[in-house]
């Protein structure tokens, strides 16, 4: 087991996702890293799939079936889990992720800034702006890990939506959103795989031409996968076509934990061990 980072990257779709993300490209390549494509579940819309993502349950198990609903999860997830056996938890996301793992509704003086939370997540630095900087996002999670050390920790961007939905997904900002956030990324993941944490990347959507997602085609479904781990076998199997429900398992294997009740137990991803 180890310390697990979890990259969000907001409705990354598959096909632009593998044509831009270059250092990630070359460490599936190398086999120092895996990928899988991920089949997303519906609808392909940004709040469900933020429950199911770390629920491992479909929205008719969890609840939370629109963008709109301001609901707590009741159900367990990976950061409930982490913190019943004494794990520290940490989140630069999107206030989303907190009104659906800590406390509802979001208000900016108190919430932006979370330390010791009675939530699920232990550590927060929480963000309301779509065009807030993929880049102070990193920023802010950095400064959680140095300073709390977290077990478990998620980065959530969501430039690449923002961009999405303003001009499409077959566009030039789309693509270079994509492409910048990689960058960023290769800048910590070496770092982080140095000092002996898995890390993980996916989105929780795709987004298709006409700037829109939560529809059933594969540009609106479709995300990237990456596993940066040495419990994983390195190499490309996106022949697999996974599921997102897989992607929660996942997370609490690395993490070495079991599996919540109603979470899939039997994982399609080459483990070494």
């Amino acid at each position: 087991m180890s310390k697990t980072i979890f990259i969000l990257l907001d409705a990354c779709q598959y096909e632009a996702g593998t044509r831009n993300l270059g250092y990630l490209e070359h460490m599936v390549e190398t086999k120092q890293a895996a990928k899988y494509k991920v089949k997303g579940e519906l609808p392909s819309l940004s709040r469900p799939m933020y429950a199911t993502l770390l629920t491992g349950l479909p929205v008719s198990k969890h609840g939370i079936t629109v963008n709109e609903q301001q609901d707590t999860l009741t159900c367990e997830s990976v950061y409930s889990m982490c913190k019943a056996q004494g794990k520290t938890t940490a989140a630069a996301a999107y206030h989303w992720m907190s009104e659906l793992y800590n406390r509802n509704p979001f208000r900016i003086p108190k919430d932006r800034i979370q330390i010791n939370c009675e939530g699920n997540i232990d550590y927060g630095i929480y963000y309301w702006e779509d065009m807030y900087p993929d880049s102070h996002v990193f920023a802010d999670g950095e400064y959680l890990r140095k300073t709390y050390d977290p077990d478990f920790m998620m980065l959530h961007t969501m430039c690449i939506d923002f961009m999405g939905h303003r001009y499409g997904s077959e566009t030039q900002q789309y693509e270079l959103a994509i492409a910048m956030t990689g960058n960023i990324m290769a800048s910590f993941i070496p770092k982080w795989l140095k000092e002996g944490y898995s890390v993980v990347i996916t989105a929780d959507h795709g987004m298709n031409k006409y700037g829109i997602h939560g529809g059933t085609d594969n540009a609106q479904r479709d995300t990237p996968l990456y596993i940066f781990s040495n419990q994983v076998k390195g190499g490309s199997f996106e022949e697999a076509y996974i599921s997102e429900l897989y992607v929660a398992p996942l997370l609490c294997r690395l993490l070495g934990i079991k599996p919540a009740e109603g979470m899939e137990k039997e994982l399609p991803i080459a483990f070494i061990r």
